[in-house]
């Protein structure tokens, strides 16, 4: 097959995983609202099908431009889509409340949806960008937004959840309090992990490719702003027992930032790191 065709075969998978999660979000919004566990089956099938026809779409991206697909805004983009999903499924085969679903898929259709609305034209790469640490850099980053996402969807829960301790729904697909503040707190942790892992990395990378490991530039800037409220989060947490409705407000807040970080600076401060 010639480039034209991997990426023309790309677009297919791409556009069948965008409406496979679209599909899977509304019956996770009717699993909600017509309390049928036939329905949330059905969501979890279209979810796990989504994720794996967007897989395909990333690795046929990749072979037709013959290098990862993580350098501009569009590879980055369905790939943190894809990373929000992983972390879900994850989450969802080690918890096993698929309702958490209705909150991860609209933050996943979101993200596909910013992808989508980007250039998917194949360049050469940037001389910034020929390097092994973009693998490690990016990657990570991914992960651990895909794990903020987790976090971001589970404290939506924990908030909403309260008053609702009644609903028979609830009570039965959704975990009591105490157990989302748990989860919610185990994706932060993992998406602090690889989030020092993106900082430490994109340092190294910086001091190979521009001497110097930081340049406060604006996403440098806002990354680190971001690592510094999860960090905040974690020492309230395991240093005073900071649990609850703040803890949960915190990661909200903190998922706020990360998509200020991607999409926010490089719609409105631009700099070295603007083709991602």
């Amino acid at each position: 097959m010639s480039s034209e065709q991997f990426l023309n075969l790309e677009n297919v998978l791409f556009t069948v995983a965008m409406i496979g999660y679209l599909a899977a979000m509304v019956l996770y919004w009717l699993f909600f609202v017509l309390k049928k566990n036939m329905v949330g089956k059905g969501a979890d099938c279209f979810a796990a099908a989504a994720f794996l026809l967007h897989t395909g779409a990333l690795v046929i991206r990749g072979i037709g431009a013959g290098r990862l697909p993580l350098s501009n805004q569009y590879e980055f983009a369905t790939s943190f889509a894809w990373g929000i999903c992983a972390c879900y499924l994850f989450f969802l085969w080690k918890y096993k409340f698929r309702a958490l679903g209705a909150f991860v898929t609209p933050v996943i259709f979101l993200v596909i949806g910013y992808a989508a609305m980007q250039s998917r034209e194949v360049r050469e790469l940037m001389p910034a960008l020929r390097s092994h640490w973009l693998a490690i850099h990016v990657s990570s980053a991914i992960i651990s937004y895909g794990a903020f996402g987790v976090s971001f969807a589970v404290s939506l829960m924990f908030l909403i959840r309260q008053g609702k301790e009644d609903s028979p729904f609830w009570q039965e697909h959704i975990p009591d309090g105490k157990r989302l503040d748990l989860i919610s707190y185990r994706a932060v942790s993992l998406g602090f992990l690889f989030l020092t892992f993106v900082m430490i990395s994109g340092a190294i990378w910086a001091e190979r490719a521009w001497g110097s490991y930081w340049s406060w530039d604006p996403k440098e800037t806002w990354s680190l702003i971001t690592w510094i409220i999860y960090a905040i989060y974690l020492h309230l947490r395991i240093s005073r027992g900071w649990k609850g409705k703040s803890a949960a407000l915190f990661a909200v807040i903190g998922f706020i930032c990360v998509i200020f970080t991607y999409i926010g600076v490089n719609t409105f401060l631009p700099g070295i790191h603007s083709y991602a």
